[in-house]
């Protein structure tokens, strides 16, 4: 890996005869496929009978595509555990916070940590390792299958036991949970670990403690999960390592790729919502910075199941999609799936060969991709993202917060995205970092929406201002404990302490007719709101109308070299909007962030570094044309031409490739 860009497809031959298994080689090679993804759903092919393990099938098929110049990334097949292992054995299976037991079918049936759950998991990845892992053919790993997609956090009795195993690690004396948990509420205080509960059926609403720990229980368990398979592979094989995940799941991304080897994402955004496809390589490209990310998974037109199908993408956008992929950092761009699939409750996927072999709607695009792959390789290989200036913070552990105490349905997945979708806006380069990714090279950090911050985040931060950064913390940020309780010292606890700020009242602003200024802008506010004392040397925003009138919303602290800017609430509507950007362009100007552009809204600007040059991909992704100003000379690495500085026209669905060489 890391020598060339892949173009890839999930493929399932188990699920196809010889006939066709010899046309789908053959369709690869002419669409300059290079990576196929097997094996992730196929354990009864691999054991149909417990104890009877043969790989033969998948040997050959890894051998067979790499003479024909296609290469394997081999899955574990633990999403779908045979009938075998489930029949009869529903205290083996996933319970629902309502009590239901799972039945056999579909995936992710099974609880991941029953001990013979992890027993015959591991026994097959064993094997499968064995066969395969030193097979030429074999470029990379993938364990298991989108983790907690369909299900969230088990609720059978196995968790139950490892759940009070968990908490005594944790707090070590049932007195320390009592306490940190405020358990005396409503006569909630437990005599011993046992007697926890599960945050299952309850008459109103489970202690917010309770609540969020066990999904941080959850998500370490199945960490754990990831870590145990990836130990065993890793034992018979030396190619890299990964899970095709998404900010979508129930799981703390951070944890699971600290063990892997790189990042891998799925994702099915539409045109409509393409930033919500940019803003998963933004933050993939952090999750593990030494090497590409891969796009493991998105569809060559729409996505489709049984109950429901998305609109197929316009022609042309498959191809820009790839483009932006490529040029934020990933190294590989994979479908979901080679050929569609004639059973299952998946059959009317969108693929690139039909079930009965010909072309789909999406063949064509999938074609211009591959023109794209090959164009750009070089360019791609000789370069590599540029180091963002400014970072937003993205919390997976957030989203169990705000599980436990959405507010008013509060979605953390639409909150983040409407926060970039601003700065993308904006043509500002920008990076999504995960809570433990260092600090260094950002001059901009953002901290919106995080309801716990760590001592070591703040810490950092803190450090991070004091060299000279501008930090903005909030909205929703810093309000709640680790224990996802109420501070006692100050609102935001130790946030609010380096801060500088002094928060008078926490409360829900939204309809309440509270109107706050800021940059020569009004706008009604909105969330879960923090309101400051007003000082005249720090009031950047003053709330003008409602029951917080004369106080400050916004405010802004120097420290050390840098300063902290505390934004207590959510601006609303167009003139929230406009009020967010000008405090953006306000802080970016200041931050003396220089990797912007003025793109225009719908066309990115995807920045690399060279050897003593610059590369700007910029690539129109809304399908209506756009433009750039193009700041100094360069080259027109499509046309070999010069380009004059001055207005850089990009049509519908197009992309330019301009290099700039440095004096």
């Amino acid at each position: 890996m890391g020598k060339k860009l892949y173009h890839g497809a999930a493929y399932y031959p188990e699920l196809w005869n010889e006939r066709v298994i010899e046309e789908d080689i053959r369709h690869m090679k002419q669409t300059g496929i290079n990576v196929v993804r097997i094996g992730e759903f196929a354990w009864s092919t691999m054991e149909p009978e417990e104890g009877k393990i043969d790989l033969g099938f998948f040997t050959s098929i890894i051998n067979r595509l790499f003479e024909n110049g296609i290469e394997t990334v081999m899955c574990t097949p633990t999403p779908t555990p045979p009938i075998w292992y489930t029949h009869g054995h529903p205290e083996r299976m996933y319970v629902d916070r309502d009590g239901l037991v799972m039945g056999h079918g579909s995936r992710q049936h099974a609880c991941t940590n029953h001990p013979y759950f992890r027993e015959r998991a591991a026994l097959i990845t064993e094997h499968i390792a064995k066969a395969v892992g030193s097979l030429p053919g074999v470029i990379g790993w993938q364990i298991d299958n989108e983790f907690k997609c369909h299900v969230s956090e088990c609720m059978c009795e196995t968790c139950k036991g490892l759940w009070h195993e968990w908490l005594q690690n944790r707090y070590q004396t049932i007195e320390d949970l009592n306490e940190a948990w405020g358990a005396q509420i409503w006569s909630e205080n437990y005599l011993s670990f046992e007697q926890v509960p599960q945050p299952g059926p309850a008459p109103f609403l489970h202690n917010s403690s309770l609540s969020t720990m066990y999904q941080i229980f959850s998500m370490e368990k199945i960490a754990e999960f990831s870590d145990e398979q990836a130990e065993i592979i890793r034992k018979h094989s030396t190619a890299p390592i990964t899970h095709n995940s998404s900010v979508f799941f129930s799981v703390d991304n951070e944890r699971i790729f600290k063990n892997l080897d790189f990042a891998s994402f799925d994702t099915y955004a539409t045109i409509e919502n393409f930033p919500a496809y940019l803003i998963n390589s933004d933050l993939w490209r952090n999750f593990k910075k030494d090497r590409g990310f891969w796009v493991m998974e998105t569809s060559p037109s729409y996505a489709a199941s049984l109950e429901s199908y998305a609109s197929p993408h316009q022609n042309g956008y498959l191809k820009v999609e790839a483009a932006a992929a490529y040029a934020l950092g990933a190294e590989a761009f994979c479908y979901w799936l080679w050929r569609q699939q004639r059973a299952g409750c998946e059959q009317p996927h969108g693929s690139v060969l039909s079930a009965w072999g010909k072309p789909t709607v999406g063949y064509q695009n999938v074609l211009e991709v591959e023109q794209l792959r090959k164009e750009i390789e070089p360019i791609i290989l000789a370069t590599k993202p540029s180091q963002a200036e400014l970072a937003i913070t993205y919390s997976d552990r957030a989203k169990a917060f705000l599980k436990t105490e959405p507010h008013r349905k509060l979605n953390p997945r639409a909150l983040i995205t409407d926060f970039y979708k601003r700065i993308l806006a904006m043509g500002i380069h920008r990076d999504l970092i995960p809570e433990g990714a260092s600090l260094e090279g950002y001059k901009l950090l953002f901290t919106p929406f995080i309801p716990y911050l760590s001592s070591d985040y703040i810490a950092r931060a803190k450090e991070f201002v004091e060299n000279g950064g501008i930090w903005i913390a909030g909205p929703l940020t810093g309000g709640r404990s680790e224990e996802h309780t109420v501070h006692t010292d100050y609102a935001l606890g130790a946030l609010e302490k380096v801060s500088g700020a002094e928060v008078l009242f926490t409360y829900p602003m939204d309809d309440s007719g509270t109107v706050g200024r800021a940059f020569d802008v009004s706008a009604p506010l909105g969330l879960w709101s923090s309101v400051f004392e007003y000082n005249e040397e720090t009031a950047v925003g003053v709330i003008e109308e409602g029951l917080s009138q004369g106080k400050s919303f916004i405010t802004e602290h120097k420290l050390g070299a840098g300063k902290i800017v505390m934004l207590g609430s959510l601006p609303l509507g167009d003139e929230g909007d406009l009020m967010l950007q000008k405090l953006v362009k306000h802080y970016a100007a200041e931050a003396e962030i220089s990797l912007r552009t003025d793109v225009t809204d719908g066309t990115i600007v995807a920045p690399r570094q060279g050897d003593g040059n610059t590369v700007w991909f910029v690539i129109n992704m809304d399908g209506n044309g756009g433009s750039v100003t193009i700041p100094q000379a360069g080259t027109d690495l499509q046309t070999n031409s010069k380009i004059e500085p001055g207005k850089l026209e990009i049509g519908k669905f197009d992309y330019k490739i301009i290099q700039f060489d440095h004096k």
